[in-house]
């Protein structure tokens, strides 16, 4: 006959399964080996993070610092070719030695030649070679010094 219930539902021996249900509840402990060190009674201290900026369309890569080199090579459409020159120590003498690197910049308007000092910004991946943009460089003019606003002594009228 099938009633359905169980057979052995009354009796004091309970099955295997049972006994896990039965465990005692375990006290909660507080170590300093739980939680990542900190104890569960200890107030968490507060962080302060920086005021989210403006949101822009290209996230800025803050770890790279923009490059500055020499376009070597402008045949290709739309691409130089610039030669960035670092220093850098030397491993076992720990002077300071000069370290080349050739890098694949877009130029979308073909503008620089070779000889040009540009300056490359990092930039989504635009080929499998190319991960900079090439940016003009504004040219640096010693003689004009009316930029900060204080005549020169030499220009000063008596």
């Amino acid at each position: 006959m099938c009633t359905g219930v169980p057979k052995n539902l009354g009796t004091p021996n309970p099955s295997p399964r049972m006994w896990l249900l039965q465990l005692p509840s375990i006290p909660k402990f507080s170590t300093p080996f739980l939680h990542g060190g900190r104890t569960l009674c200890s107030a968490p201290t507060a962080t302060t993070f920086p005021a989210p900026s403006a949101p822009c369309s290209m996230p800025t890569i803050r770890a790279m610092k923009s490059m500055q080199g020499k376009v070597v090579c402008a045949t290709n459409d739309k691409t130089v070719a610039v030669e960035v020159v670092r220093l850098a120590p030397h491993p076992k003498y720990k002077r300071r030695v000069r370290k080349k690197k050739k890098y694949q910049a877009h130029d979308p308007d073909n503008q620089f030649k070779v000889g040009d000092i540009v300056q490359l910004l990092k930039s989504r991946p635009i080929s499998k070679t190319k991960a900079f943009v090439a940016v003009s460089v504004p040219k640096k003019d010693s003689t004009n010094n009316s930029d900060i606003g204080i005549p020169l002594e030499s220009q000063q009228q008596a």
